[in-house]
Order: C-alpha cells, then sequence, then structure tokens
C-alpha cells in the first residue's frame, strides 16, 4: 500500500523518529478511511482533490480537533502527495496549494514552581518512607510516576525525547544523558546527582520486574513495554490535578522548565540549547512569560501602581 512504502520512505531514508513515523500514519490512514468509508484499500491518491482535503479538515475542526493538530495532519497529508508526486505516481499534486491552519500565538502554559517542586517532595518522602502500599505493582508505578515528572521538569524534555531515551543514553560516569529530538537530532543535556539516584532506583526496580527487555533497553517501560505517549500523558495529568495550571500536560512541564531558568538567570542561549530549539526566536516566547510575572509582581507590590487617576 502506498501509505506503508511512504512511511518505510520517512523511516529508512529520512531518518525520522518512530513516534514521528506513527504520527504520520495515523493522520493518513485516517484520511483514507474517511474518503474512502472505511475501506482503505480502494483509496486511490490520483481521484484525491485539494476540496477532498480542505473538506475532511473542516470536518475534523467541527468534531473540536485543535488547530495545533489540524496543521500537523495537513503537513502529514501534504508530505505524502509531495512524496507521490516525486516518485511519479501522481502528475499534481492536490495540496500545493493548500493552506496549513494558523495557530494561536498564546503564551505557554507553565506550572508554578513551588507547585511541581511540593509534588515531588511529598512523591520522594512517600518512596523514601516505603509508605506505599505492599503491593509489587504499586511500588512500580509510583517510582516511575515520579521519575516521569522530574525528568520532564529537571531537563525540559518534550514527551517524544523521554520516551525514546534508552539506558545507553545515560552516562552516569558523565552526569548526561543523550536526548534525540525532533528530526532525530540528538543533543546532550547534564542531569543533577539526585535524578541519576533515582534513575538507578528505577532501571533496578525494572530490570527485576522485566529482566528480559529488549536492547537497548528503554528507560521507561510499562508491563515489559516501551511506555506509551498516552501513559505518559495519564501520569502528568493526574499529578497536576490539583495544581492551579490550565494545562496539565507533559508539554506544560517543559514550559516550567524553561521559565524557571530564565527567572534564576540562565542565559536565553543555553535555555535553547536545553529544549533542542533550531532557533533562538523560538525560545524568547519564554522571556515574555517572564515579564509578563515580573508584571504580576510589580502591580502588586509597588505603591505606584496602585495609584488612580484623580
Amino acid at each position: 500500500m502506498l501509505i506503508d512504502r511512504f512511511l518505510k520512505y520517512l523511516s529508512l531514508e529520512l531518518n525520522r523518529s518512530d513516534l514521528t513515523v506513527e504520527a504520520y500514519g495515523r493522520d493518513l490512514r485516517q484520511f483514507s478511511e474517511w474518503i474512502t468509508g472505511l475501506s482503505n484499500d480502494r483509496f486511490i491518491p490520483e481521484d484525491v482533490s485539494l476540496s477532498d482535503i480542505r473538506a475532511w479538515l473542516a470536518s475534523l475542526a467541527r468534531e473540536g480537533v485543535t488547530p495545533r493538530s489540524l496543521r500537523r495532519k495537513a503537513q502529514s497529508i501534504r508530505a505524502f502527495f509531495k512524496y507521490l508526486l516525486r516518485q511519479g505516481i501522481i502528475t499534481t499534486n492536490p495540496t500545493a496549494d493548500l493552506t496549513l491552519p494558523k495557530l494561536p500565538k498564546n503564551l505557554p502554559d507553565n506550572i508554578r514552581t513551588e507547585e511541581i517542586e511540593s509534588i515531588l517532595s511529598k512523591e520522594e518522602i512517600i518512596i523514601e518512607n516505603d509508605d506505599i502500599d505492599d503491593n509489587e505493582n504499586n511500588i512500580e508505578e509510583e517510582i516511575r510516576s515520579h521519575l516521569i515528572l522530574e525528568m520532564l521538569y529537571s531537563l525540559g524534555l518534550r514527551r517524544a525525547e523521554l520516551i525514546a531515551i534508552s539506558d545507553r543514553d545515560i552516562s552516569e560516569s558523565s552526569s548526561e544523558i543523550k536526548i534525540t529530538g525532533k528530526r532525530s537530532k540528538q543533543r546532550i543535556v547534564p542531569v543533577p546527582a539526585i535524578l541519576l539516584q533515582h534513575i538507578a532506583r528505577w532501571q533496578k526496580l525494572r530490570d527485576s520486574l522485566w529482566p528480559e527487555l529488549e536492547t537497548p533497553r528503554p528507560l521507561l517501560v510499562v508491563k515489559g513495554k516501551r511506555i506509551t505517549p498516552s501513559q505518559v500523558y495519564y501520569v502528568v495529568k493526574k499529578a497536576l490535578a490539583g495544581t492551579s495550571a490550565r494545562r496539565k500536560s507533559p508539554h506544560a512541564l517543559r514550559h516550567t522548565f524553561a521559565t524557571a531558568m530564565l527567572n534564576e538567570g540562565a542565559d536565553l542561549n543555553s535555555v535553547k540549547e536545553f529544549l533542542g530549539h533550531a532557533s533562538l526566536a523560538t525560545t524568547q516566547i519564554y522571556t515574555h512569560i517572564s515579564f509578563a510575572e515580573m508584571k504580576k509582581a510589580y502591580e502588586g507590590a509597588h505603591p505606584r501602581s496602585k495609584k488612580t487617576k484623580f
């Protein structure tokens, strides 16, 4: 099937990550099922028009799919038809005039550092005091969940980057982890000693429960298999349930990391390298958050900010 050939091209020739390939596959099969009435085997790319693609995106928008997700789906479709055109499978590209949905320019959501620090501290006390129900599954879940939160918050990782980490990426001797980011770009980030200890604690438990793991051994596993994006999201959403954050997601912890770094005096370029941003302009959005917090503090504390006109 053409979709499968395209996905192999993404993986083998363009070296896209497994998660990226999976996302493209989901989008393309969803479009194929929509346009053929759930019959993927009847999908004929030559018969697809720009109007078809726009109608599909419009139907998703009416169902409440977010602009960000719509944009990704449009990018998946566009990449697929560009591939078919280069391969000579089609003679015209229906996505040539496709406009990607615009994203709202909202400031990133972040969690107050005191809230996430409190959550991590309470979890650590429970683990250290062995105050967990005497059940193997509960112990495994508690230690794994704590590590997920700690790594996202301490290192500013994307969810996919966290999932992709294997034991071979972690160097205890040099206190660093190799992170594989978007488009398979790699970067090295330093790791605090306490986090390395917690990683080792989890690895010891994981290996006792799942000694026959695949090689290279994935860091985070559930029931002996690499953890999934939805499982990571569930852990974070559950942990942040009592916080003031508007969005309780793994990405909110990444935003919290960046904001905390800048508020404590880290230079913008260092934060850029930590986050794996290709452009400094992408990182600069976090300076707006810092400024917003400064303004809020000023308005709440300085006498002149409370003056009214006579």
